[in-house]
Parts: C-alpha cells; sequence; structure tokens
C-alpha cells in the first residue's frame, strides 16, 4: 500500500493540467434533505464525463517509446474507452477497445469520435477483459485494465488526494464499487491522510460482483441483473489486485435498489441541477439510506460520472 500510496502522490503532482481538479461542492439541500453535511465530488466534470480519465492519462504517460508506437488495447462498457482514446489521442497513441455488444451506442459513438477503435465482443464486460488480453498478447501490444492495473489505480488515487486537500476532515465518503479501481485509489489515500474517514463502498443490488466475491472471500463468478448502473456491471478479472485492497481498506458495505437509485438521480437534478449516470446515483443512493448514521458528519459522494443514454435518464427521472 505504500507503494501504491507513492505512486499517487506522483500522478497528483504530474497529471495536472491534463487532468482537471474537479469541485467537491457542498450542497445545501441534500444537506438540509438529509441531516448530513453533503459534499459531491463532481467527477462528472472531469474530462470525457467520468474519473476514468485519470487513470488513463496516468497509465499512458508511464508506457515506454516502444509501447506507445505498438498502440494499446483496453476493454470498457464506455466511461473507460472514452478515457483511454481521449489519452491516448493526446498521448498520440493508437488505442484499440473492446467492448461488450450492449455497451451504450452513445458511449460507443463517443469513443469513435474520439479516436478510438472498437471491437464488439458478445457477454459482458468480463468477456470483454478476457478477449483484449488474449489479443494484445497476440498482437503484441499492451493491454490495459480497467482496474486491475497499478498504474490506473495509482491515477485514479488522485482524486483522493484532491478531496483531502479541498475538504481535510470528511467524516465519510460513499464510492460506487466496479472493478474496484476507483475505491482502492482513494481509500489508499485516506487510510494515509485522513484516517478518521470511513470508506462505503456502493453496489447495485442487481449487479454485485465485488461485493459478493469480498463477502465469499475469493473471486468468483457472479450472476448479476440489468441495472443503470452499467458502469459497474460485470465480473471482476481473475486475480485482479483491487480484490486484496477493498478487503483491506473498505470500512462499510451497502447495496441499493434500482429505485433508490433513480431517486437519487432525480433528487441530485432537482437540487443541484446535476445529470448523473447509474453509477453515481448508487454512491448518492448509499448515502442518503445511511444518512441516519450520519447525522452532523461531513460525507462525501463522489459522483462519478454522466455519462448515459438521454432516453434512459429522462425514463429514470420521470418515473
Amino acid at each position: 500500500m505504500n507503494t501504491l500510496f507513492e505512486a499517487i502522490k506522483e500522478a497528483h503532482q504530474v497529471l495536472r493540467p491534463q487532468v482537471r481538479v474537479t469541485p467537491l461542492e457542498f450542497s445545501p439541500l441534500l444537506s438540509q434533505h438529509s441531516g448530513c453535511d453533503i459534499y459531491l465530488k463532481c467527477e462528472h466534470l472531469q474530462h470525457t464525463g467520468s474519473f476514468k480519465f485519470r487513470g488513463a492519462s496516468n497509465k499512458l504517460r508511464l508506457l515506454t517509446n516502444e509501447q506507445r508506437q505498438q498502440g494499446v488495447i483496453t476493454a470498457s462498457t464506455g466511461n473507460h474507452g472514452q478515457a483511454m482514446a481521449l489519452a491516448g489521442k493526446l498521448a498520440g497513441v493508437k488505442s484499440t477497445i473492446y467492448a461488450p455488444e450492449q455497451a451504450a451506442a452513445i458511449k460507443l459513438e463517443a469513443i469513435r469520435a474520439l479516436g478510438g477503435d472498437i471491437e464488439l465482443i458478445p457477454g459482458d464486460a468480463l468477456n470483454a477483459e478476457l478477449a483484449a488480453s488474449i489479443a494484445a498478447q497476440q498482437q503484441g501490444k499492451t493491454y490495459i485494465s480497467p482496474y486491475n492495473d497499478a498504474q490506473i489505480i495509482a491515477g485514479q488515487g488522485t482524486c483522493g488526494m484532491e478531496m483531502v486537500e479541498q475538504q481535510p476532515d470528511l467524516d465519510a465518503v460513499f464510492v460506487a464499487v466496479g472493478g474496484g479501481g476507483l475505491i482502492s485509489g482513494i481509500a489508499t489515500v485516506l487510510k494515509k491522510l485522513s484516517d478518521k474517514t470511513q470508506v462505503i463502498g456502493c453496489w447495485p443490488a442487481n449487479a454485485t460482483s465485488m461485493y459478493t466475491c469480498l463477502q465469499k472471500g475469493q473471486i468468483q463468478e457472479v450472476e448479476e441483473q440489468e441495472t443503470l448502473s452499467d458502469g459497474t456491471a460485470g465480473g471482476v478479472e481473475p486475480g485482479a489486485i483491487t480484490f486484496s485492497l477493498c478487503q483491506q481498506l473498505i470500512d462499510q458495505k451497502v447495496l441499493v435498489s434500482e429505485q433508490e437509485i433513480k431517486e437519487a438521480m432525480r433528487l441530485v437534478a432537482r437540487t443541484d441541477r446535476w445529470m448523473i449516470e447509474g453509477a453515481a446515483g448508487v454512491a448518492l443512493a448509499a448515502a442518503l439510506k445511511l444518512a441516519p448514521q450520519w447525522q452532523g458528519k461531513k460525507v462525501a459522494v463522489v459522483l462519478c460520472g454522466k455519462n448515459i443514454v438521454l432516453e434512459k435518464y429522462l425514463g429514470a427521472v420521470s418515473e
């Protein structure tokens, strides 16, 4: 963990100004509604509309010249792919993104618009990750996992460095969990610099891969149902380094229903005029659900992204 923290500190120093410092905004209306002092970490305002640009930028800056020339292959349901495409464009590195066939069309269009090539794979996000890894080996290119990579995690951890600088006495931070890269990076920082801050991992009840693996004590396949939080959906890669990090660093775990996600997305649109994707709604829904535990305390919610199909968003917030 010490090595990872040092890597996060280095990334925090060198990634700006390419990576935006996103606001940590106090929300008066959400605070009034919940009884907590709620701060929103606005990662949906990051380049490409999610936190993923942090990890992608960090990974690409650390490639060798030979690796840059060969290009990279990665896998994504959308956000990581957009981040890799833009970071690759800025670094002059060709990126190919393997995506599950059910990935949102608007996200795939954005990847193409940013210069990324796309290969569609049957099945879920884990299938795309495995296919991308095999293709990279066959083609002699660098495979970049969306989360199972210390340099990616170090990039995501810069979000935690910013939060500590912006509000050093947070009592809790709520983070949606998919593969675990974001929460691993943030929690590594908080355990070093703000030990009193509790790290709360948040999942949609319909897609609990990492949650179930943590409960069982081992990485295993988990059957998932459809969820608004498509950014956190999909299995955990065998041998993922985020598994042990999540075991060590997450203080509390919470599941939220699809209805609770919708209500959170609707509420933040009303109170703070933010349009967020389902994964961000998961973190806010969890904070609202556990609000009785944190009355009068300072709570941060990571709004991890805003990339959602408009029709799906309107359907969620208008019900």
